[in-house]
């Protein structure tokens, strides 16, 4: 990866004609060696964190226990109006926060799986932070359908468990579709995870000191010892899960969007809402991506892992999808009043010229304008510029 050609060469051909090698940047910046990169990674988890670690971290945890523990618990003694949900109401703030969450979440799937495939060797410095925020993303995510039944303590009747009454939930909602969406993208994505974190488990393995943290990464590496015939069975494994994790990148959030297209609420029923919200779903999850890595590329000194080169592939990938989203803006516009009909126009020129309108256009300002700034090499390279746009 270090020594990959910076410059354009030539390689002879039988018969004298001569093929091109076309440039290429190298992934590893500074011909770093395979010792300084598991001394720098591996560093991360064994030296101190460093003090603007604990500064973020420790605000961090106060701000969870604080929404989890009291506005979760209020939320169950009080009920789900709380949250706005009403009988004419059926989904309130819930479902933005879910919709969010989940969002975020497929990026780490993108880059693990789908970039995989198509054999983008940049993804290996930034894979394994996309995929653990995709693990901790899509459990926020299932936070919200559940308390949002309301009575917590029903929410397993949304699983298809057996029973003795022999009730079977209404598969022709869209809450349990999400049950079936959320479960298999997280079970898929933690073994994900998981697999492609053994070879790194056991170098942690190898170096452990202490008697608890060598048998406790020594149990989760499953014995990894780097030889031909472990990498060859994790490759092929690899590759399947690679496989099989890439329709769901486009499975689990076109499922998702159903929450609003099978609704008869106008502006919401259309048929456009899957790939919109897919490509609004790998949009946002690149964004979040950008924001976490930056400064972990800053605070742990991991810029020739991490180079520039990662961050301008990224700001092109947001610039591709947020000018998706845009257009699924303008279509959705184009289509309420192409149509005539009243209810839906009505609904949209609410959404701009009601009491709401700053919203709209802080919407349209952010997901769709900001990102055009990546049209420019220097916008692309001034990380300001790239950590503004993508927060």
């Amino acid at each position: 990866m270090a020594d990959a050609a910076t410059k354009s060469e030539s390689k002879p051909k039988e018969g004298g004609v001569k093929i091109p090698v076309l440039e290429r940047e190298e992934l590893i910046l500074n011909k770093r060696s395979y010792h300084w990169i598991t001394e720098r990674v591996c560093g991360v988890i064994e030296n101190r964190q460093p003090g603007i670690w604990w500064a973020l971290f420790i605000p961090s945890i106060i701000m969870a226990a604080i929404g989890v523990g009291g506005g979760l618990t209020y939320l169950v003694s009080t009920g789900v109006g709380v949250w706005g949900n009403s009988n004419r109401v059926m989904w309130g703030w819930p479902i933005v926060n879910f919709v969010f969450w989940i969002g975020i979440g497929h990026a780490g799937t993108l880059i693990s799986a789908i970039l995989f495939l198509t054999r983008q060797n940049w993804r290996t410095s930034i894979n394994r932070a996309a995929e653990a925020m995709t693990i901790f993303a899509v459990i926020c995510a299932g936070i919200f359908p559940a308390f949002h039944v309301g009575r917590v303590w029903m929410a397993w009747y949304l699983a298809p468990i057996p029973n003795a009454n022999a009730i079977w939930q209404n598969f022709k909602s869209p809450l349990l579709w999400d049950v079936f969406a959320v479960s298999t993208y997280f079970s898929i994505s933690l073994v994900f995870w998981f697999l492609g974190m053994v070879p790194d488990l056991a170098t942690i393995r190898d170096r452990c000191k202490n008697g608890f943290r060598k048998i406790f990464y020594g149990v989760f590496s499953l014995g990894w010892r780097g030889s031909n015939r472990h990498w060859s069975h994790y490759e092929m494994a690899y590759l399947l899960l690679a496989a099989l994790s890439t329709p769901l990148v486009l499975s689990v959030h076109s499922v998702v969007s159903f929450d609003f297209a099978t609704s008869v609420v106008p502006g919401w029923h259309t048929t456009i809402f899957p790939p919109y919200f897919v490509a609004g779903a790998v949009f946002g999850g690149f964004a979040m991506v950008l924001t976490i890595m930056i400064p972990a590329r800053f605070i742990y000194g991991l810029e020739d892992l991490i180079t520039h080169k990662h961050i301008d592939n990224m700001a092109k990938i947001i610039l591709l999808t947020g000018s998706i989203v845009g257009y699924a803006y303008l279509m959705e516009l184009f289509v309420a009043f192409y149509s005539g009909a009243k209810y839906e126009m009505d609904a949209f020129k609410y959404r701009i010229t009601g009491p709401y309108w700053w919203a709209y256009v802080c919407m349209m300002s952010c997901n769709v304008l900001s990102p055009q700034l990546f049209w420019f090499k220097y916008c692309r390279e001034n990380l300001w510029v790239v950590m503004g746009v993508s927060m």
